[in-house]
């Protein structure tokens, strides 16, 4: 048998297996076959075929956020240009995800100019996808030939893992087939970038100035701790400081959760009272690779000056910006000023978190409250979230989440594991936590847990399929009140008030589906509940060993207005 070349293709899974990516989310296309062909037989990366372009990407950007780094391979046109929206989103919240594709050869494209043909999946401008895909990457290339492509390649992969963002590589047809030198056996490492020495010394000093005359301060931190590894140093920081700390929603489990030092997660409004008013209280942010966005306009409406913020794109003091300066030179030089000054680590403590069934059942909407077997947003966390504690399961799972009234309630969860939960938080996209469900697992090890709205998940519910089909025993929790609920609390929340005269818009109501024969059409188990016993007894089941998915049905009031989700809408 004549052994086959090693090619461009061969090359880049070389590297992604280098870099323990084990599976890549495919979406297979006539351009791209090289590539696909050469992913099916390539020994240690398992090829994942997806159902259609946002299952592919989803998968891959949870993937990234577990292992790392995540890879999709998409056709050209058709298939880049459906899972834009993913890439966008990994973007925005700092996931490193590897966009492979191809487009049309040499030999199309001397066609083309000949003949002034249209080739398929084109908009007839033939850089359309590298153009497009630069403004949701950190790094794009397109390879007309083999000619620098391992090089090119390491670049790309160096980028990804340095900025912790999407990249996107595409070659010419022909170009993935063609044969290519081997890599070295030497992994690729991200850049490293050292700070202007003056330039950190001022930014500390000044950072120091206003931590040390603080009364109350709180460190805030997000979720580019998580993805640049640096949750060490932040513990190391806690510790050092004495300082408590929460999270933004984007960056919840940036640290395991258990410690006594973590007040709880600050998502603004959707935050429990206890949260608000420390929150409120303190008077220095040491904010840590937290992306502040718009559901935390009133902390940087009355917080802005008594923030010591450090991103990896910029350093703030106060009113102060320092360039030159990266985070962790200036998260270690503030570690040692700790650790070198009298009077720290501060010995206060956080408090405990709410005693069950807090902080679930003074949050569930109180007109449901002479039906106790209604389920609720709150009640389903108050019994799931009671079931993973008292079964030891916290740790054997990770959450994903889409924008949705479960993502602002799931906020208020305690003792959850460190990088266990993956939400949509600053891209807020509907749908994602479905998608996300197989790359979540493959990524983590660990089972996915996921919550989704019905809207969210009609969107993208063919992955229940993708899940079944890799035998994965992920749960899906459907939300099933058959409205965009979330939607409708911003557009007009007067709608959940009882009586004929309050209605949901037509745009914000659902149509309703047969959960469970969706189930069982795309191979998984499905379960209905309708009432508070019937969801801890199907709990009990998911207990079970098995390697099927389950779709779990949620029946809750139209009308359920969690508390959280109130608080949002009103103030």
């Amino acid at each position: 048998m004549t052994q086959q070349p090693f090619t461009v293709a061969d090359y880049l899974l070389t590297r992604l297996k280098q870099l323990d990516v084990t599976e890549v989310f495919q979406i297979p296309g006539d351009y791209v076959k090289h590539f696909t062909q050469a992913l099916e037989h390539f020994p240690g990366v398992n090829a994942i075929g997806a159902i259609n372009e946002l299952d592919a990407a989803y998968a891959a950007d949870a993937y990234g956020r577990t292992r790392g780094l995540g890879a999709v391979s998409l056709q050209y046109g058709v298939s880049t240009f459906s899972a834009l929206n993913a890439i966008a989103g990994a973007y925005v919240e700092f996931s490193p995800v590897v966009v492979i594709s191809a487009t049309p050869g040499a030999d199309a494209r001397q066609i083309t100019r000949m003949y002034d043909v249209l080739y398929h999946h084109s908009t007839g401008n033939l850089p359309a996808d590298q153009e497009v895909y630069r403004q949701v990457t950190v790094a794009a290339e397109t390879l007309s030939t083999s000619v620098g492509a391992p090089e090119k390649i390491d670049n790309l992969l160096i980028a990804a893992i340095t900025y912790k963002r999407p990249v996107y590589i595409e070659c010419y047809k022909e170009v993935w087939g063609e044969p290519c030198l081997k890599p070295s056996d030497d992994v690729l490492q991200p850049l490293t970038f050292k700070s202007e020495p003056l330039a950190l010394e001022n930014a500390v000093t000044a950072a120091w100035a206003q931590i040390t005359v603080a009364k109350d301060p709180m460190i805030f931190a997000g979720v580019e701790v998580l993805r640049h590894g640096l949750s060490d140093l932040l513990q190391q920081i806690i510790d050092a400081s004495g300082f408590l700390y929460t999270t933004t929603t984007l960056g919840k489990t940036v640290l395991d959760e258990k410690g006594n030092k973590f007040i709880g997660t600050y998502s603004d409004a959707a935050s429990i009272q206890s949260v608000r008013d420390l929150v409120v209280q303190a008077d220095c942010f040491l904010t840590l690779g937290a992306i502040i966005t718009d559901d935390y306009l009133w902390f940087i409406e009355n917080k802005y000056a008594d923030m010591v913020l450090a991103t990896t794109e910029q350093i703030r003091v106060g009113y102060f910006i320092f360039e030159g300066v990266t985070m962790k030179d200036f998260m270690e030089a503030l570690l040692a000023r700790f650790k070198n000054t009298k009077g720290y680590p501060l010995s206060t403590i956080a408090p405990p978190p709410p005693p069950y069934p807090e902080p679930w059942a003074s949050n569930s909407d109180p007109h449901w409250n002479d039906k106790p077997e209604t389920i609720t947003y709150n009640r389903f966390f108050q019994h799931s979230m009671k079931f993973l504690h008292d079964n030891n399961m916290l740790d054997q799972i990770v959450m994903t989440y889409g924008v949705s009234s479960a993502l602002y309630v799931a906020t208020n969860a305690y003792g959850l594991s460190q990088g266990s939960f993956i939400g949509s938080a600053a891209w807020q996209c509907i749908g994602f936590e479905t998608g996300a469900a197989s790359g979540a697992q493959f990524g983590s090890g660990k089972r996915a847990w996921t919550v989704a709205g019905d809207g969210g998940f009609m969107m993208v519910c063919q992955s229940l399929s993708t899940l079944a089909r890799n035998k994965l025993n992920a749960v899906m929790f459907v939300m099933s009140n058959a409205v965009y609920a979330i939607e409708q609390v911003y557009v007009d929340i007067t709608a959940f008030e009882s009586g004929p005269e309050h209605k949901f818009d037509t745009f914000d109501i659902l149509p309703k589906w047969d959960y469970l024969a969706l189930a069982k059409a795309f191979g998984a188990k499905g379960y209905r509940v309708t009432t508070v016993s019937e969801l801890n007894a199907v709990l009990q089941e998911l207990k079970k060993p098995t390697d099927l998915p389950s779709l779990v049905e949620v029946v809750i009031p139209e009308k359920d207005l969690p508390r959280q989700m109130l608080r949002l809408g009103v103030e």
